[in-house]
């Protein structure tokens, strides 16, 4: 069987597991950060196993559509989603500027607190039942994945020190 290739991201925030929680969870938090550089719309968010996320990213005029579909969610510690393309209707699609890109992404997030109250927060992305040539376009475009998700890390740290600085 072939590895598969796998997408680890691994931040520490200096916030409690809650407060990060819900950055995950909250439609007018998740939509602050997620999808940086783009105006990012949440048209559905259902946090539980079976549930749906509905996202969509503007930009000039063109929009992109995501489907998640939540397999597990443990709060405050652990979700667990299927992550797609989708058209304008929320059906899985093609990704319309790689071909070959996973139609499907197992996403897996874990938050841990450590006794200073600062939180880890792990996200694995993996291909889930892809081709041989999804695999490839994934495992070929691994290493420019952290220009994205690092630019989301880098507004929620900021979406985090300010809802702290609120609450004080």
């Amino acid at each position: 069987m072939t590895e598969v290739p796998t997408y680890v991201l691994e931040r520490v925030f200096d916030a409690p597991r809650a407060l990060v929680w819900r950055t995950f969870t909250e439609p007018k938090l998740l939509s602050r950060w997620y999808g940086p550089n783009v105006e990012t719309i949440v048209h559905r968010l259902d946090v539980k196993p079976g549930g749906l996320w509905l996202n969509e990213m503007k930009w000039g005029g063109n929009s992109n559509y995501e489907r998640v579909e939540y397999t597990e969610v443990e709060p405050p510690a652990r979700l667990v989603w299927l992550h797609s393309v989708a058209d304008a209707d929320w059906n899985i699609a093609a990704n319309p500027m790689m071909a070959d890109w996973p139609r499907v992404l197992l996403t897996t997030v874990t938050l841990e607190e450590d006794d200073s109250g600062r939180t880890t927060m792990r996200l694995t992305w993996v291909p889930h039942e892809a081709s041989d040539a999804e695999l490839a376009c994934f495992a070929g475009a691994l290493e420019g994945l952290d220009k994205g998700w690092g630019a989301g890390m880098a507004l929620l740290e900021e979406l985090l020190a300010e809802l702290q600085a609120q609450a004080d």
